[in-house]
């Protein structure tokens, strides 16, 4: 009863250890100084704690103040789903040239096949509501994950009140509204804003983003080198043969591909848009082979590599989250990290009568696309 007293009213005084040693016998000293110890870290932490919220606005300031602007052009992967833009996505990642967006780009509005339309005399803080993607707030919350069936999660550090407040410095510092400005503006609050960027630093030359159907809309396409002249467009047609079961069998597409002759005819009207889009914007357009992507990943990833301008690097033929090995996003079985090589055999699972509607509903597009691809 009296040691305790002591403890409590010697903490209160702060009396210091030459005191104490005169007062208590020397088997007390020992627990006194370990007690009077661990109440001093204990203030000390709840000090740290309750000023967390200051803490996050002297974050928020040191980012304001020294986050870098991103003005690059966007080199844009788009087609129909299930065709690949996911893996080029990933073998783009962690390449020290490019901002790699780390999933699908979903700027979007309403919908993210949409390109959205600004208008200038809007309010900024409606412009920056238009192009913000919700994913972000899941993902930070619960890490990024594929799907139910992945086992993986990664860890998405990403503040989106954060990236508000970089857009709208950014905006306030441009000399006049312009489209460009605005995603200049967009692009610089998301990189800056995903704290957990493995790919920070460097010298960039262009961000890569996957947004599937976006060019199967002749205004999408119109919209986009509007923004960006100094853009790039790749896409990727892939055997409809290929195509067709792992649309079909896809989860969340499951409906919309459901019907054999209804998806062969949304699989031509995306080969078409490739065809329209080489002829219009020209040497801006690549179109790639999804088989070569799987069999010649280094010839294609050199080729594109010379056509985005950046050099060659090995980090081009593994496929990576935020530089973290990556399954595929397939329909069927998961496989280990990586290309898998069994995308080129779902053929094999269609019976006669469905390989002869694929042939009959596709063969014309598909052959005109195959001439306009790149011959490597």
């Amino acid at each position: 009863m009296i040691y305790r007293q002591l403890i409590d009213g010697f903490s209160r005084l702060t009396l210091g250890n030459s005191t104490v040693d005169s007062v208590i016998a020397d088997e007390g000293r020992v627990g006194f100084r370990r007690y009077r110890k661990l109440r001093s870290r204990t203030r000390m932490l709840n000090r740290e704690f309750n000023a967390c919220g200051t803490s996050l606005e002297n974050l928020y300031d040191v980012y304001l103040e020294h986050h870098s602007p991103v003005t690059l052009p966007v080199a844009l992967i788009s087609q129909i789903q299930r065709s690949g833009g996911s893996l080029l996505s990933q073998l783009f990642d962690g390449h020290p040239e490019l901002h790699a967006h780390p999933y699908e780009l979903k700027t979007g509005y309403p919908k993210k096949y949409l390109w959205p339309k600004i208008d200038l005399n809007d309010r900024p803080e409606h412009w920056f509501e238009v192009l913000f993607e919700d994913n972000v707030i899941k993902d930070f919350r619960e890490g990024y994950k594929k799907g139910p069936k992945y086992d993986t999660t990664f860890p998405f550090v990403f503040l989106p009140a954060l990236q508000r407040k970089l857009f709208m410095q950014s905006i306030d510092s441009s000399k006049a509204a312009t489209l460009r400005n605005i995603f200049d503006a967009y692009m610089t609050s998301y990189f800056s804003a995903w704290l957990n960027n493995q790919n920070r630093s460097g010298k960039k030359k262009f961000i890569t983003a996957f947004t599937p159907r976006l060019t199967m809309m002749k205004d999408n396409m119109e919209s986009f080198f509007s923004v960006y002249p100094d853009g790039r467009l790749i896409s990727i047609v892939r055997d409809p043969r290929n195509w067709f079961p792992s649309a079909c069998r896809h989860k969340i597409k499951k409906q919309k591909y459901q019907d054999i002759t209804s998806a062969l005819m949304q699989w031509r009207k995306s080969a078409r848009a490739m065809l329209r889009d080489k002829e219009r914007y020209g040497d801006r357009v690549c179109i790639i082979r999804f088989e070569d992507l799987i069999n010649m990943t280094e010839s294609v990833m050199r080729y594109l590599a010379v056509f985005l301008g950046i050099d060659f690097d090995r980090v081009l033929l593994e496929p990576t989250f935020n530089k973290s090995p990556i399954k595929a996003n397939t329909s069927f079985k998961l496989e280990h990290p990586g290309i898998m090589t069994s995308t080129l055999s779902r053929y094999k699972t269609l019976g006669k009568e469905e390989l002869d509607i694929i042939d009959t509903v596709t063969r014309e597009s598909y052959q005109a696309v195959l001439e306009k691809a790149v011959a490597l």
